[in-house]
């Protein structure tokens, strides 16, 4: 196998999956200030922050999430759709108004 399929610190390279997520805007400050203080990349401070948080939460804690929050969207009677549209709005603002700021 060729060096091209080692990461840098000599181990295998693990496959990456491209995903699109929403952020409100203190996240993504969030994320930005976290990358810029690991010197990384905000998709590794990301994966960082991710692994950290499975670690500490017990086995399932995700699925025992998902499920309550489903629950209580179907309890609500939350309109999913316009709820996407507000969060794709709301995330076309943000890109906005994070490219409007002096760098």
């Amino acid at each position: 196998m060729g060096d091209a399929e080692y990461g840098h610190n000599g181990c295998m390279a693990l496959p990456r999956i491209k995903s699109t997520y929403a952020l409100d805007v203190e996240s993504v400050h969030a994320l930005e200030d976290l990358a810029r203080r690991w010197g990384v990349s905000k998709s590794e401070a990301l994966r960082r922050a991710i692994r950290s948080e499975a670690r500490r939460q017990p086995s399932g804690g995700a699925l025992a999430a998902l499920d309550q929050l489903q629950s209580s969207l179907r309890s609500r009677k939350v309109d999913l759709e316009q709820w996407a549209l507000d969060v794709e709005s709301e995330r076309r603002a943000a890109g906005r108004r994070l490219d409007a700021e002096p760098r």
